[in-house]
């Protein structure tokens, strides 16, 4: 068994591979707009999971992995051609989800600027309930 750090050079060794592969043994038009964006290998090295994302619409997506799953024999060898470990690991591709998650994350960060600035143009011109600052200070004498 393997340790993690070996296992995370492997994944970055196995990234670089898979992506120089794509570019010039891969001779498949679907797959020119892939970029792969992490890949990740378990601890005894067997089995690598690379995750791509693809620029365009839903169609490009599934053609890109069609062509993926079709070229996965072809990726994995040259896997094996480069990187040093006893067996070649398994290929697995997963379609990449953080670019739809950080434009999620940017829409939801646009509506609460939006709220926040509706909260600031209500409380503008208005007073405390109470005294500014309610709190007690130590340099303050207590009435005792």
């Amino acid at each position: 068994m393997a340790d993690s750090a070996r296992a995370a050079k492997l994944a970055q060794r196995i990234k670089v591979v898979v992506a120089q592969a794509l570019g010039k043994a891969v001779k498949d038009p679907r797959l020119e707009t892939v970029t792969v964006t992490d890949a990740r290998v378990t601890n005894d090295l067997q089995h690598a999971t690379i995750y791509y994302t693809v620029f365009g619409e839903d169609e490009a997506k599934a053609d890109a992995a069609v062509g993926l799953e079709k070229a996965k024999g072809v990726l994995r060898k040259e896997v094996g051609k480069n990187v040093t470990v006893r067996l070649t690991p398994t290929l697995e591709f997963v379609a990449d989800e953080i670019p739809v998650n950080a434009s999620n994350l940017e829409a939801l960060l646009k509506v609460a600027k939006a709220k926040d600035a509706e909260v600031a143009a209500l409380s503008e011109g208005k007073d405390f309930a109470g005294e500014a600052d309610p709190y007690k200070h130590e340099d303050e004498e207590e009435d005792a």
